[in-house]
């Protein structure tokens, strides 16, 4: 069993668990939703690049540590005052000792956009997400994509589609996301290439030119950053880079990555 595969059988027994009941009832305001779109463009216009960080506290590919939920809130507004665009905190607990308290608190503490990056395979885990993004894996949906999108879209949350090569790409521009990420991570052995970015972009851009386009994993320095960029990428993900040292520098660095 691969990577990918065993993070989804962990899933499946944390969806299980989830009470639907306590959010059909929910309304989100939608007005409360905070605009990743505009916040781009913002940024951008400003000559800065939209930088969204991301609270790690873990990965498989070697990053170890834990982030309660107190440190999560304090880290993020670090990343909020380095110039992050919106901030990503991972809700996995088992491979990436993420949380949804971390989630929850991290939004109470920023007023930028907040992306909740998890493995989401069942409609019941859109229903418990309050924030104001939300990941969705092309690879892991399949022919169940556009309609998590829809649900995503009703439920007052942007989704974030990612995908890793051509027939991903093309599967989500189907669907009625407004975002594309461009994850350059192969999840079957964890490899890393920004040429995934510098292939899949321009094809995004060629196809629908108001797509929000994010290059995800692999951005370590500002060389990275105008290597993505120039392919295309209207903004970046970080996660371990930012999160394993001084986080505010860090943010601060590739957001004036091109001053």
């Amino acid at each position: 069993m691969n990577l990918i595969d065993r993070i989804i059988t962990q899933t499946k027994g944390r969806v299980e668990k989830i009470d639907v009941s306590r959010y059909l009832n929910d309304v989100h305001d939608v007005s409360e939703k905070r605009d990743i779109l505009q916040r781009v463009k913002d940024v951008k216009r400003d000559g800065k690049v939209p930088i969204i960080a991301e609270v790690k506290p873990s990965s498989p590919s070697g990053l170890k540590r834990e982030i309660s939920p107190v440190e999560a809130a304090e880290i993020s507004k670090e990343m909020c005052r380095g110039g992050a665009v919106a901030i990503s905190v991972l809700t996995e607990p088992f491979f990436f000792n993420g949380s949804m308290e971390n989630l929850e608190s991290v939004r109470y503490a920023v007023n930028i956009p907040v992306l909740r990056k998890d493995f989401i395979i069942d409609e019941k885990q859109i229903y418990e997400t309050n924030s104001d993004m939300i990941l969705l894996i092309a690879r892991v949906l399949g022919d169940k994509l556009g309609n998590f999108v829809d649900l995503s879209l009703s439920h007052g949350l942007e989704p974030l589609v990612e995908v890793h090569n051509k027939k991903e790409l093309f599967e989500a521009l189907k669907t009625g996301t407004n975002i594309i990420g461009v994850n350059n991570r192969n999840l079957d052995n964890l490899s890393i290439d920004l040429c995934v970015s510098e292939e899949l972009i321009p094809l995004i851009k060629n196809e629908k030119q108001d797509i929000l386009v994010i290059s995800e994993s692999g951005v370590e320095c500002v060389e990275d950053v105008k290597r993505v960029l120039k392919a295309g990428a209207d903004a970046i993900l970080v996660g371990t880079a930012i999160i394993k040292g001084d986080v505010f520098k860090k943010t601060r660095e590739l957001v004036e990555a091109l001053f």
